[in-house]
């Protein structure tokens, strides 16, 4: 039997608990009212389409879809319009250029409330920084994407490419359609592990049995991510996910952890970077990734390991972060480096997937434009077998397809931010610091008034006189201002070596077929 005493103790306990968080809970709720009622004024002199009591516009975009839906109301409420997911986040959600450089030509940091669930995934990167924290990792950071450390890359484009399309060829003489974003996919990580982590020996074509166990863990990586991004997007537009300690309750939010272990796996104990050195092959596999990182580095003072290094045809990226330093000899911390590492493996790659993957099927659209590809290739190739480093500049229509294909699908259709101080823009309107902005992208490039026939398909609207006379923010695919992308020149040099040798290739025995989204 329990003691009346101590009965009489767990009951007031229970009740001193209970009170608790009925007070917790009022709190909160003012807390979110009152965020409600500053959002809602700050974007109160924009018109906009009525929302839901309780979900805002997110049923619309259920029934609909976000992309398509956004355009529609861009036709009706022309430069901006509020934006709600639920009733506590909200945004002036903008689509036009003038709106954009008032805001984009300043360097205004991301907005905590969507950009904080990243944090579970990727650590504060340079994706989700800002201040002084953000410019050092830039200036950090910038040196793995110089001209110089990208040349190389080239030869590592084409033979993973060329590993791809040898296994279209097998697929294309069972006569029937197959879908091709997964190969793009694993192609284009297998490219960053070897470009950017000196990892290359795992590709598509791969038979070696004793390559399976790398294979499968590519191939678990490639679906985590996928499986990510998706619920990144499902959690944003479910106004309940918004709350962290009901989302880890739900399925949805368990499926998100696993898939973020499944992430952290592939760049963490196992990360591939180790087998530059028969040193670290047990490293690799045995130990945690601070271990890792502190034997790199120790691997990089050594003086003959860094002359071996230094000799060799490209440093790594991951060779540059470790060696980098600021005017005050200031490195990055290890949780800086995971963070930079898994920011850039899922950057890297999902966007690269996404362009590429684009492009073809736009190309299988409109073949009129895949013929003058090819015969620009054709040219520049000559008696060559491969692509250098000079001939990317001389693709002057497959560039002018890859933006076209941009233009249309932006890898990023939209980005969030949050104003550090207030902006007017063009027509007089105003938002105070604070509130919260959300850039469109896939909406600004249909913007009828900046782009005519937006939905069509036309490269020349990307020739030197066209593109001259465009508003610089009105095409915005790796974003602009002082945030743009730092690894575009990275993402824009393997597109043109992958979509060149694609345009290319043609299937033995297949006939033409018209593309399919699913």
């Amino acid at each position: 039997m329990v003691p009346s005493f101590l009965s009489l103790s767990l009951s007031r306990l229970g009740l001193w608990a209970s009170g608790l968080i009925l007070v917790l809970g009022f709190f909160k709720l003012i807390h979110l009212l009152l965020r409600r009622q500053r959002l809602a004024k700050a974007v109160e002199k924009f018109a906009g389409p009525p929302t839901h009591w309780l979900f805002g516009h997110a049923l619309e975009f259920q029934q609909m879809g976000s992309l398509d839906k956004v355009v529609s109301w861009a036709h009706q409420f022309p430069y901006a319009h509020p934006l709600w997911f639920g009733q506590f986040i909200g945004f002036l959600n903008i689509y036009e250029p003038y709106y954009a450089k008032a805001v984009y030509s300043r360097g205004d940091p991301k907005a905590p409330g969507v950009y904080d669930f990243f944090l579970q995934w990727i650590g504060r990167g340079l994706l989700v920084l800002d201040g002084p924290k953000w410019f050092q990792h830039r200036k950090l950071l910038t040196p793995g994407f110089h001209y110089d450390v990208l040349k190389p890359y080239v030869a590592f484009f084409s033979e993973f490419t060329r590993n791809m399309l040898d296994k279209w060829e097998e697929k294309a003489w069972e006569d029937k359609s197959f879908d091709i974003f997964s190969d793009v996919g694993h192609m284009a990580l297998n490219s960053l592990m070897k470009c950017t982590f000196g990892r290359g020996d795992t590709s598509l074509a791969t038979a070696n049995p004793s390559s399976y166990p790398l294979l499968c863990r590519d191939s678990s990586y490639y679906f985590a991510v996928s499986d990510l991004t998706l619920l990144m997007q499902q959690r944003l537009e479910t106004f309940q996910y918004h709350n962290a300690f009901i989302h880890w309750l739900t399925p949805h939010g368990c499926r998100f952890l696993r898939a973020c272990q499944v992430a952290h796996d592939y760049t963490g104990p196992q990360f591939p970077f180790g087998q530059k050195m028969a040193s670290q092959a047990v490293t690799l596999y045995a130990s945690g990734s601070e271990q890792v990182i502190r034997e790199q580095k120790a691997a990089l003072q050594d003086k003959k390991v860094r002359e071996k290094i230094e000799k060799q045809r490209h440093w790594d990226f991951l060779d540059i972060l470790l060696d980098a330093q600021d005017d005050d000899d200031n490195k990055l911390s290890d949780a800086d480096l995971w963070a930079e590492v898994d920011t850039f493996t899922f950057e890297g790659h999902d966007t690269t997937t996404s362009g590429i993957s684009w492009f073809l099927y736009c190309m299988a659209l409109y073949p009129e434009h895949q013929h003058h590809c090819r015969e620009e290739i054709c040219e520049i190739l000559g008696d060559q077998d491969s692509f250098q480093w000079d001939d990317l500049s001389k693709m002057t229509y497959l560039t002018m397809c890859i933006k076209e294909s941009f233009h249309l699908s932006p890898p990023v259709p939209q980005v969030y931010h949050q104003l550090s101080k207030p902006v007017i823009f063009v027509d007089g309107r105003s938002l105070l610091a604070g509130s919260l902005i959300s850039m469109h992208i896939y909406a600004l490039h249909r913007n009828s008034t900046v782009w005519p026939d937006p939905e069509v398909f036309d490269p020349l609207r990307f020739s030197t006189e066209n593109a001259s006379r465009r508003h610089p923010f009105a095409f915005m695919p790796f974003f602009a201002g002082l945030r743009n992308c730092i690894g575009q020149q990275f993402v824009m040099s393997e597109m043109k070596v992958v979509t060149a040798l694609s345009s290319l290739w043609t299937p033995h025995g297949c006939p033409s077929r018209w593309p399919s989204l699913s």
